[in-house]
């Protein structure tokens, strides 16, 4: 390699930075077996009649699957209902989340950007988007299934969420309902 020079990297710490970690540190007893017995011992099936019903007075949520309950270790599942010509509070958090639609019709504003989208369809919201939701038809309400990565968040410490517009507190005289509605 005659009259070519060769740059060799340089290890991080000697750039003048000092090392930075990402992660909590994880501290305490822990047994694999203990946890495998405690994960079997929990519920496998979630009934959605037990599971009340929060928020409102447009938007309503049932927290299926929460980082506090200890089901399930790296996603966050509710089901939202936006009642007739209701939206949500306009916010913005690290995580993700993926709606299914389940039925109704209306849309999103991400980063102000408007998204039409109907039962059927998957909305995502990437990481770090300002957004709101909103049911478009004034006489039916719309339901949908969201789906966070919100726990693995949690877990790195990066559990940042900030409402930019609060949820509206006009009560638009709707009870969200306990089964889905169906084509008749």
């Amino acid at each position: 390699m005659s009259g070519q020079s060769v740059k060799t990297r340089v290890p991080y710490q000697q750039e003048g930075r000092a090392d930075r970690v990402f992660l909590r540190g994880l501290t305490g007893e822990y047994s694999l077996k203990e946890e495998l017995k405690r994960l079997r011992s929990l519920p496998r099936v979630i009934k959605a009649e037990e599971v009340p019903w929060v928020d409102g007075p447009q938007v309503f949520s049932k927290h299926m699957l929460v980082p506090e309950d200890g089901l399930g270790q790296t996603i966050h599942i509710h089901v939202e209902e936006y009642a007739p010509g209701a939206r949500s509070q306009m916010h913005g958090h690290v995580n993700e989340a993926m709606f299914y639609i389940l039925d109704g019709k209306g849309y999103d504003i991400h980063d102000g950007e408007k998204l039409e989208w109907e039962a059927g369809d998957v909305v995502i919201v990437p990481n770090h988007t300002v957004h709101q939701h909103f049911n478009a038809d004034p006489n039916k309400p719309a339901r949908a299934v969201v789906i966070k990565t919100k726990p693995m968040f949690i877990f790195m410490n990066m559990i940042f969420q900030k409402t930019v517009k609060p949820r509206p507190k006009e009560d638009l005289g709707y009870t969200p309902r306990d089964e889905p509605e169906t084509e008749g």
